[in-house]
């Protein structure tokens, strides 16, 4: 059950965690993926042995904590920027192995996916072009290393170095830690030209002034490197016959077969 609002997110990692431990427990979703829970919603209903479920259960809850807070934190910035059309959209910013389910949270939250790695697409950023000696050689030094159906996108300082990146063949602008009245020049200058895209220190009290320039998309590293985990718990109801009363010097707890509803 939830314990507080969040957006749904992980239900299948869940159930598949229970019926690895063991295959007679049964799981039934209560609510949706990407529906919204209100505290104290119920999002799951689980059966069986209670041993498998108890063995089962942190790991379950592991799996919804994580993705229903990144689907969260998400749906809170796509809501911010709502009437804008700007798109909120992820990075690699994710946790070590995590990262196709940390794009999917994000999907689930109303967010866009970006790069899933270093192989569909390439990104310029200043340390590139430092290495490279400017803007212009490191967009043709990045055209001539990398197949010619890659996206390309650059890192930009200023309006001289837009220029001189879509001149060289970028495909689109990154515009880091740029202020809103820099944003908006730019997008009068460069926004009817090529994808630009904010990003940068964005947090829910600044998104939507970003927004608000006229920028197409806004990339968020928050939404899965600082997301936090939902908070959501696994409570035992009973089960259909009581316990049974044993000694006092026996060990206490559940026998393996008990079946318990959660």
């Amino acid at each position: 059950m939830a314990r507080s609002k969040l957006v749904v997110c992980g239900l299948r990692l869940a159930a598949s965690a229970f019926s690895e431990v063991d295959p007679r427990i049964r799981f039934a979703p209560a609510p949706q993926e990407g529906s919204t829970a209100s505290p104290d919603a119920p999002l799951a209903s689980v059966s069986g042995p209670a041993r498998g479920i108890l063995a089962a259960e942190r790991t379950a809850l592991n799996f919804l904590g994580r993705m229903s807070g990144v689907a969260t934190t998400t749906r809170e910035f796509v809501q911010r920027v709502a009437g804008t059309g700007a798109a909120i959209v992820d990075t690699r910013k994710t946790l070590p192995g995590w990262r196709v389910l940390d794009k999917y949270a994000v999907a689930i939250g109303g967010g866009t996916n970006h790069r899933a790695g270093l192989f569909d697409a390439v990104l310029v950023k200043d340390n590139h072009i430092a290495a490279a000696g400017g803007v212009s050689a490191a967009v043709k030094a990045a055209r001539l290393g990398t197949p010619a159906h890659l996206w390309l996108q650059v890192e930009v300082e200023s309006e001289a170095e837009a220029e001189a990146a879509l001149e060289a063949g970028a495909d689109a602008l990154l515009l880091d830690n740029r202020s809103p009245d820099e944003l908006r020049r730019l997008v009068a200058r460069f926004g009817a030209r090529t994808l630009l895209e904010a990003s940068g220190g964005i947090d829910l009290a600044t998104v939507r002034r970003i927004a608000e320039t006229g920028v197409h998309r806004i990339s968020i590293g928050a939404l899965t490197h600082s997301a936090p985990s939902a908070d959501i718990s696994l409570e035992v109801r009973g089960g259909p016959t009581p316990p049974v009363r044993q000694p006092a010097h026996a060990r206490e707890g559940l026998r393996g077969e008990d079946e318990v509803g959660v």
